[in-house]
């Protein structure tokens, strides 16, 4: 899998105001001007930036296996369809607080989520850091984030994402240009997964399921960047990056339902 530095023409940052952009709200989000990219590289350093912590992340995959099996009932459907090596773009509906802890915890492989800052306050931000978790400032341009995030990818890690940046009805409504833009960075396949089960109807978004309750997380077929670019080749930089998240927001859309369909849940 070809990375940034190996393609032939690299994309710049799509984020000229928010880092938000890989994580929440909705719309196509803002892309670079053609100079950002240069004077990214001049204020956030060479592309070699340090990935965060794989033991971490390992080691949250190990904490989390029978923590969540002892909480909760949890069914994992399609795991063959997770590469066992490589970069990889995990993308997942988010409809409660539970889904970024539940797929860290128990997908096949260990993940590195993109995290909002505001988790990190006080001793949980440790063990955020630890577990090998990235802090994002969803308000204002996070380099350090990207930058992170890119090293993940570019060092064969699993990068998790919430594309619609925030909790939602996780129909995938809209997502942000960040999916598109790693992907074309990095040349990581896109994997689907859905979480279905981590909202209950009548709770608040922050509630946790109720203990002992069937969760399932559906894993989809990976997505290949030369699916996503396939005859966007005439396309500008800003039109491809538009064009491919709204690919990838309609096969998502599309995996939740076949979710659904498959385990018989409504959410």
């Amino acid at each position: 899998m070809k990375v940034l530095r190996d393609m032939p023409h690299r994309p710049s940052v799509p984020w000229r105001g928010r880092v938000a952009d890989a994580t929440r709200g909705p719309g196509p989000g803002p892309v670079p001007s053609p100079g950002h990219d240069r004077d990214r590289d001049r204020s956030a350093g060479p592309h070699n930036h340090t990935p965060p912590s794989a033991r971490g992340a390992k080691r949250a995959h190990r904490i989390g296996v029978p923590l969540m099996h002892s909480l909760w009932h949890v069914t994992q459907h399609n795991t063959e369809n997770v590469p066992t090596d490589g970069p990889l773009l995990l993308a997942g509906n988010h409809t409660g607080f539970l889904d970024g802890p539940l797929i860290a915890g128990v997908a096949p492989r260990p993940v590195h989520f993109l995290v909002k800052k505001e988790m990190f306050v006080g001793p949980l931000g440790p063990i955020l850091l630890a577990l090998g978790q990235i802090p994002v400032d969803r308000d204002h341009p996070d380099r350090a984030a990207i930058q992170s995030a890119l090293a993940t990818l570019r060092s064969g890690g699993v990068l998790g994402v919430f594309p619609e940046g925030t909790r939602t009805t996780g129909e995938f409504e809209s997502v942000h240009n960040g999916l598109a833009y790693f992907a074309l960075a990095t040349g990581a396949p896109i994997l689907p997964v859905a979480c279905l089960g981590t909202a209950t109807n009548g709770k608040t978004v922050g509630s946790l399921p109720t203990p002992r309750s069937h969760l399932d997380l559906v894993y989809g077929t990976p997505v290949t960047l030369a699916e996503l670019t396939q005859g966007s080749e005439g396309l500008g930089r800003r039109q491809k990056i538009a064009a491919i998240s709204e690919d990838l927001r309609v096969r998502l859309a599309a995996h939740v339902q076949y979710a659904k369909q498959l385990t018989g849940r409504d959410n």
